[in-house]
């Protein structure tokens, strides 16, 4: 940091990432943050309107600046048609978002890797704004991996992501995840969402579901509420939600009278959740490991096989490795195979103590603090 840092001023910052909440939670973190320093002068957020994180941000109250922007195509298509479409819509956000840096005058950036920060960050390039980027995986995503050699410096949630990068700067922070997680007991989150004080299972397959644990976890629910009295809170994803509720009617009519059982379609307040669970049933998204660690719960992972790069089972791997986790394939999750992992912990204690102590033992929680330090330091570098 330089010896020319000046109290006085205070600082504009862009922020961006999207597309799924591994890439804006982190993000919204380090808004968050932000907002509460007493340096900070304005705050942007750089997303595509289209996607999740402009429903999240509009709803904080965030200004947001808009980038049209999709994933870049898998399979190239016919002559190459489908990259070249997306190649010029990434140079078009790309000038948008210099427009935006041009405008609005930004001191830093921040961004999360993933498609939808490609353009603030390539025009942060081009307009030589300093920035820094985050990345949660085991293995960094490709845009993470192809840009960091030009930001100022790299954040990383994990060690063994510094060997994909080709930067002079890297710090492993942890993921930068919400105040929330850490400032309230189990009795408390309990308490807040007027739950009962007794064994809770949460079950999730993210902010769109996932159709194998939704499945499975039907098939259990009726057993786990009444023969073994847990209380579980149930995540269906909002657009699986009626295809759940309509199953549970068929083998389950009186789910809705059962007070052990939570069905919602989407959960705002997932800190509060989490921190009320013993065990949860969860993708192996990193965010949902780092909130997982920081909740001090017990989780037994299926990652989504379809992620990038295989990303979600080399989280799981790590966790397992670890001894903070227990691990189900996606394709081997029945009905089956889930009872018999829910099983494993609930009929030892001793197991559900180590792994959730295990699990908070990875916990970082000065993460976001770390990295919006880092952040404010390359302004004066």
């Amino acid at each position: 940091m330089s010896d020319t840092y000046d109290k006085k001023n205070k600082y504009i910052y862009f922020i961006t990432g999207g597309g799924t909440g591994g890439h804006i939670y982190p993000a919204i973190a380090v808004f968050d943050a932000l907002k509460n320093d007493p340096d900070t002068k304005e705050i942007y957020y750089v997303g595509n309107p289209d996607n999740l994180e402009f429903e999240i941000t509009k709803k904080a109250g965030y200004k947001f600046l808009g980038v049209k922007i999709s994933a870049m195509p898998r399979k190239i298509g016919f002559l190459g048609l489908n990259f070249l479409i997306w190649f010029f819509q990434l140079q078009a956000a790309t000038f948008k978002a210099l427009f935006y840096i041009k405008k609005y005058k930004p001191d830093a950036i921040f961004g999360t890797g993933g498609y939808v920060s490609a353009p603030a960050l390539f025009a942060a390039n081009l307009a030589d704004v300093p920035f820094m980027i985050h990345d949660c995986d085991v293995k960094p995503g490709i845009l993470s991996r192809y840009i960091s050699p030009m930001a100022k410096t790299v954040s990383l949630a994990f060690e063994g992501a510094k060997e994909y990068m080709k930067s002079q700067n890297i710090n492993v922070n942890g993921n930068p995840i919400r105040e929330s997680f850490f400032e309230s007991s189990k009795k408390e989150a309990r308490e807040k969402l007027g739950i009962q004080d007794k064994m809770t299972l949460c079950i999730m397959g993210g902010s769109q579901g996932a159709k194998s644990i939704n499945t499975a976890a039907v098939g259990v629910l009726k057993y786990l509420c009444e023969q073994r009295d847990v209380q579980i809170i149930f995540q269906t994803g909002k657009k699986k939600f009626d295809e759940v509720t309509a199953l549970l009617k068929e083998i389950y009519p009186e789910f809705e009278s059962n007070k052990n059982l939570i069905l919602k379609p989407y959960i705002d307040d997932m800190a509060s959740v989490l921190k009320a669970s013993d065990i949860a049933v969860s993708r192996a998204g990193s965010l949902s490991l780092s909130e997982l660690c920081a909740s001090g719960v017990a989780s037994i992972l299926i990652p989504y096989p379809h992620a990038a790069a295989d990303h979600q089972r080399k989280n799981a791997d790590f966790m397992v490795k670890e001894r903070a986790a227990l691990y189900l394939e996606d394709a081997d999750t029945t009905k089956d195979t889930l009872l018999i992992a829910i099983e494993q912990i609930l009929d030892s204690q001793e197991k559900l103590k180590i792994i959730q102590e295990n699990a908070f033992a990875l916990a970082k929680p000065k993460a976001t603090k770390d990295i919006v330090g880092q952040l404010k330091g390359i302004i004066f570098e």
